[in-house]
């Protein structure tokens, strides 16, 4: 048998390829252990760890620059793209354990597992960005839903955290079966899981006219679109997110979101333009339907949890929109976005967070009757973070939605982008009924006290809210950033 030959220079730049993962798992080993010897009024300092974790991967993910660094015979590459997804999905995690500096507190969930399970999740996030063969991208995929699967089952005397933990399971296994099967189509049409690689056969008519190699696709994009809640694939997104603990809710919303488009975005841009206008009218579908389907639902819903899920849902098809585009401007476009939906997604969670008193009727948005004016500070912070949400100028989310909808003018999408504005416009309604709670109903008796917020939850509220204001009003530099990173996925 001829030993495999090994090479230590290929070792040492796969390792540097995945350090902030590497960086982000040994925190979450060094939370698992430091909870055995720790005693329970000293629990405290395990998120106070994950953060020093996740701030030290952040540091590490810029000292390795936008350059090209392949890792692991290419399996795993880190550019331009994976800089900007990867200071995202780290990003949303370090203000996920800010605020869950307050939350464990409050609702229970001071545990090292709670910890480490998130910081596992986000390294398969990471691993999920950074994948450029499609084994990679599963195993990202799996390493980052079974940590998920268990936090939003994390409170086990909750009848909805169960439910929703057990629906998202069973939905997971089937989507990852879905996405799995696809991948040993194509690999057996073109004897490769290598997407650089099916990129470049993809042009040859032979394979495009292959029945078992479409199907494969096929599956391959319900397994995506199940993952980042396109409709029809949705389904499990509603009773997840309000039976999930608030703060992993507010994770799963920006984090998996994040880790799934890009993902999704790095097999469109390579690998879809080649499949024609087939491909393009089923992104068209698939986005106009999650944006229409989103916003209606969210329009019925008197939970806040619940009417933020079925808004992820549209926010969902307005990122697709520049998926259809298929050019720079449209993955320009909605990395920026990504980025932009984590901060004002986020922010809105953790008001929500201090506002309500107790999981499931806490969420109740007529509990926010006469907060505005006895509590300005969280009534002004949740309006801004609703009216970015809703595409307001002159905030992030208007921004965003601006170069999304141009990148689909720009192509010839004008009907979509239409469609997109329309549907923008129906979301200013369920955005501004909390405002209108807030600010202009009398309280029902006695207006309930927030939550007092810690400082690290406090620090995560006014990092989101600048995020949200600066990229409004500045975001030359940001969007330079992105299309760098697109520019550097397609060279």
């Amino acid at each position: 048998m001829t030993p495999i030959p090994f090479d230590p220079a290929a070792l040492v730049q796969g390792l540097r390829s995945i350090l902030p993962e590497l960086i982000v798992i040994a925190t979450a080993i060094a939370v698992l252990l430091a909870d055995l010897v720790l005693p329970e009024r000293g629990k405290k300092s395990l998120c106070h760890l994950g953060i020093a974790g996740t701030a030290i991967a952040i540091l590490a993910t810029l000292s390795l620059g936008p350059g090209r660094i392949d890792g692991f015979s290419g399996a795993i590459v880190h550019d331009g793209m994976g800089l900007f997804i990867t200071l995202t999905i780290l990003a949303t995690a370090l203000l996920t354990l800010l605020m869950a500096t307050g939350y464990s507190e409050w609702e229970g969930t001071q545990k090292g597992e709670f910890y480490a399970l998130l910081l596992f999740s986000t390294a398969g996030m990471l691993f999920m960005a950074k994948g450029t063969d499609l084994m990679i991208v599963f195993l990202g995929l799996e390493t980052m839903s079974i940590p998920i699967y268990c936090m939003v089952g994390f409170h086990r005397n909750r009848m909805t955290s169960l439910e929703g933990a057990l629906k998202y399971f069973l939905l997971g296994a089937f989507a990852s079966g879905f996405l799995l099967y696809g991948i040993a189509l194509m690999y057996s049409v073109t004897g490769t899981t290598k997407i650089p690689a099916i990129a470049g056969m993809i042009g040859d008519l032979r394979l495009f006219g292959n029945p078992v190699f479409l199907v494969g696709v096929g599956l391959l994009l319900v397994g995506f679109a199940f993952k980042v809640s396109l409709v029809p694939f949705h389904m499990w997104t509603p009773d997840a997110y309000q039976g999930a603990p608030t703060v992993v809710t507010a994770f799963m919303a920006a984090g998996v979101k994040a880790a799934g488009f890009a993902a999704l975005l790095r097999v469109t841009l390579l690998t879809f333009p080649a499949l024609g206008p087939v491909m393009t009218n089923i992104l068209w579908v698939l986005a106009f339907l999650t944006m229409t389907v989103g916003n209606l639902a969210a329009l019925l819903q008197d939970n806040m949890k619940r009417m933020l899920a079925y808004s992820s849902i549209a926010h969902a098809g307005y990122i697709l929109v520049g998926f259809v585009s298929g050019d720079v401007a449209g993955g320009q476009a909605a990395l920026f976005y990504l980025l932009v939906y984590a901060f004002m997604n986020l922010g809105a969670f953790g008001v929500a967070m201090l506002l309500a008193h107790k999981e499931d009727d806490g969420y109740d948005i007529g509990n926010f009757t006469g907060i505005g004016f006895r509590y300005p500070v969280l009534g002004g912070l949740l309006t801004l973070f609703l009216v970015s949400l809703a595409g307001i100028p002159p905030t992030a989310g208007f921004i965003g939605k601006f170069y999304l909808f141009s990148a689909a003018v720009k192509n010839g999408y004008v009907g979509l982008a239409v469609l997109g504005v329309l549907n923008s416009a129906v979301s200013i309604y369920y955005y501004l009924r909390p405002v209108v709670y807030m600010y202009m109903l009398p309280a029902q008796g006695e207006i309930p006290v927030p939550r007092p917020p810690r400082t690290a939850f406090s620090l995560a509220l006014c990092i989101s809210a600048a995020a949200v204001l600066v990229l409004g009003i500045a975001p030359r530099s940001v969007l330079a950033f992105a299309e760098r990173s697109i520019l550097s996925l397609l060279m």
